[in-house]
């Protein structure tokens, strides 16, 4: 085989064993044990999916999966509870985590998520 072959192979062979460790690691993939073939074919097709994702997102943003995953953690919703009803509110966004979702289209969660009145019953 001329040389550019097998450079070109073992450069394959590199870039399918990172695929698989990002998995591992990055898409957080554990052992699953499908006996099915169209449960297999889809977990694949997920793994794969979450993959092209971490990708893209990469790609659009100039991070690494791990930074922007530190960045969007902290983001939650407190539940409050009073007698007149509950609140689901989200935590006020930082600039960078606004800056973070600008960059890959995505819109920012409302601040208030749900908010349920109680009514009271009369007799």
């Amino acid at each position: 085989m001329p040389a550019e072959d097998v450079v070109y192979g073992y450069k394959q062979l590199w870039q399918v064993e990172r695929v698989h460790r990002d998995l591992k690691h990055t898409v957080d993939d554990r052992p699953m044990y499908h006996r099915l073939d169209d449960r297999i074919r889809s977990h694949v097709l997920l793994c794969w999916l979450a993959l092209l994702m971490i990708r893209v997102a990469e790609n659009e943003t100039g991070q690494t999966w791990r930074q922007m995953w530190d960045l969007v953690a902290p983001i939650d919703v407190g539940r409050h509870v009073t007698a007149h009803g509950e609140v689901w509110q989200v935590r006020p966004l930082t600039e960078e985590q606004k800056a973070l979702l600008r960059a890959l289209q995505v819109e920012r969660p409302p601040h208030y998520r749900k908010i349920v009145t109680h009514t009271r019953k009369t007799a």
